[in-house]
């Protein structure tokens, strides 16, 4: 379940055949400022395009910051500027062993919230559930706007299994400990 358009075109493309073209335009690029820049400025004109604009993006930026106005890493790790976090063999590899599994995927974009209201009485699904972080969500995310009462409330009433990640804050301390939240809690401290 993905609501930004951009990542959900990441999962579209390995789920519906595109994962060999999209792993091999990964090894085949020839990253540097010059290469990055003119595909992040430039308008995919394919669901592959955007979804390797969308993995380059989350490689390049600081931060990993996919929300429009986020610049391009300088140094980072070891001093490896751009290619910090590049790591096309390890990328492409990821792509095909995910898509040999495709499979055993279900894939929708569109809001979590709706997905978790249609399953809810289902007792062997499972939801993970990794909203937008309430500290940073507005610098990092695009689609960064959600209720997290509305999430602790709808995840509170699921038959299945719940596992959801959250940043360590008293917003989201306190809804752990309502009352309405009957699943367990486990916090860990960072």
């Amino acid at each position: 379940m993905e609501n930004d358009p951009n990542v959900a075109a990441v999962w579209q493309a390995i789920f519906s055949g595109q994962a060999d073209w999209l792993a091999e335009a990964i090894v085949g690029f020839d990253l540097n400022k010059e290469t990055v820049l003119n595909v992040l400025r430039s308008e995919p004109t394919s669901l592959r395009e955007m979804a390797f604009a969308t993995l380059l993006r989350n490689r390049v930026q600081r931060g990993v910051i996919l929300a429009p106005g986020a610049g391009l890493v300088k140094t980072s790790e070891n001093g490896r500027g751009l290619r910090s976090r590049w790591y096309p063999e390890t990328l492409s590899r990821r792509i095909r062993e995910i898509a040999q599994i495709r499979d055993r995927f279900s894939f929708v974009e569109g809001d979590g919230l709706d997905v978790i209201r249609r399953y809810n009485d289902v007792e062997d699904a499972a939801f993970f559930v990794d909203p937008p972080y309430t500290m940073a969500s507005r610098r990092l995310y695009h689609n960064w706007r959600i209720d997290h009462r509305e999430l602790f409330l709808i995840l509170s009433g699921v038959k299945g299994d719940v596992l959801l990640t959250y940043d360590n804050t008293k917003e989201i301390s306190m809804l752990a400990k309502s009352p309405r939240w009957t699943g367990p809690l486990q916090e860990k401290k960072f």
